[in-house]
């Protein structure tokens, strides 16, 4: 399997190989950038169809979380591991056990968290073999109560706030009631931001891979339930991918009737050369790693050992500001929203010194 030729290496510091033969543990760890601080990033376990897809998944993921942490001003870089194998039949404590002491051979060097197809649970179990395991202690809410460290529920308030910026600043109103929304992929993330929505009166249509998980959105929102092959098809304002990457590609864009995109899924784009294609057909794209950052910094927060309620909410809030930049730079440079934002975002990683002060 090439790696240093492969189309998605941008420069990465380390990619590790993990194999467990007895647990059945098959999974890889890349570390992208630590300029600005540890790479820190969520584990996902995935069925993927072969090894050479996810290996572009983890590579095409570590550089997401350098850019993400960078543009939301944390002392951290970027790395992600995943897992080959359904997390709905193949894990196991075995097979999480051994995943941990995979993270502790990289000594430190890459601090994992929750992603697709792994939990606070799952954390806990692969945190009894190291130490480098952010999203699992219990967090105070602003009112007082507890929660687990689950960082969903900021992932999806993040990413509820950018896509309300992306709604003003496209289509000009500052309400959602009667906003509709096609949402791909209603998990852990995808369910939250769409009782978000639900809740500001916006019309919901969820497609996902799980049909329990479509059926609780129609029972507890009153969505409507689609095909995932006519979710991109329909006649929304907005859509929202919120499962895997990649999705918008040249077939799918083509179908496209709505004029924001705003969702939770990393690495939307297949090709950067599709974010000049949203722009030419009209259609306001929130750049991913901006707008789905409230997890990372939830568990920045928690990593770094100050975890305030009221600060980490303040921080997620700032995605409205820097959406809205990057939004109004784009319009002002005449370029695709998502090569703005990783010009910022590189600026920032690439002169460490300088942002930390700033930040």
């Amino acid at each position: 399997m090439n790696v240093f030729s492969h189309p998605d290496f941008d420069g990465h510091e380390r990619v590790l190989f993990g194999h467990d033969p007895k647990s059945g543990l098959k999974a890889i760890i890349a570390i992208h950038n630590s300029n600005l601080g540890p790479a820190l990033g969520g584990c996902r376990m995935w069925p993927y169809a072969s090894e050479a897809e996810a290996l572009k998944d983890v590579l095409r993921l570590s550089r997401g979380m350098t850019y993400k942490s960078a543009l939301a001003n944390l002392p951290l870089g970027g790395g992600k591991a995943v897992i080959i194998g359904d997390p709905r039949q193949s894990k196991t404590p075995d097979l999480l056990h051994a995943m941990g002491r995979f993270i502790e051979s990289a000594s430190g060097n890459y601090i994992t968290a929750e992603d697709s197809g792994t939990s606070v649970s799952d954390l806990k179990l692969i945190a009894e073999e190291t130490s480098y395991v952010a999203g699992i202690m219990e967090k105070p809410c602003t009112d007082g109560h507890l929660r687990s460290g689950d960082p969903s529920p900021s992932t999806a308030y993040g990413v509820y706030r950018g896509l309300m910026s992306a709604v003003e600043y496209r289509l000009g109103r500052t309400d959602l009631a009667g906003l509709k929304v096609a949402i791909q992929g209603v998990g852990n993330v995808g369910f939250r931001l769409a009782k978000h929505l639900h809740q500001a009166g916006a019309k919901l249509w969820v497609t996902d891979i799980y049909s329990d998980m479509v059926q609780r959105c129609v029972n507890e929102l009153g969505a409507t339930a689609v095909a995932s092959d006519e979710i991109y098809g329909l006649d929304v304002d907005v859509f929202s991918p919120c499962a895997m990457g990649g999705i918008l590609n040249d077939e799918t864009i083509s179908q496209l009737k709505a004029k924001v995109i705003a969702g939770a899924a990393n690495n939307q784009l297949e090709s950067p050369h599709h974010g000049a294609q949203l722009r030419d057909k009209g259609i306001l794209y929130a750049p991913d790693y901006a707008i789905n950052s409230g997890g990372i910094i939830d568990v920045g927060y928690e990593r770094m050992g100050n975890f305030d309620p009221k600060a980490v909410n303040e921080h997620i809030e700032s995605i409205h500001s820097t959406l809205m930049e990057i939004f109004s730079r784009a319009d002002h440079e005449q370029q695709p929203t998502h090569a703005i934002a990783d010009q910022v975002a590189r600026e920032r990683f690439a002169h460490p010194d300088e942002n930390l002060q700033n930040s």
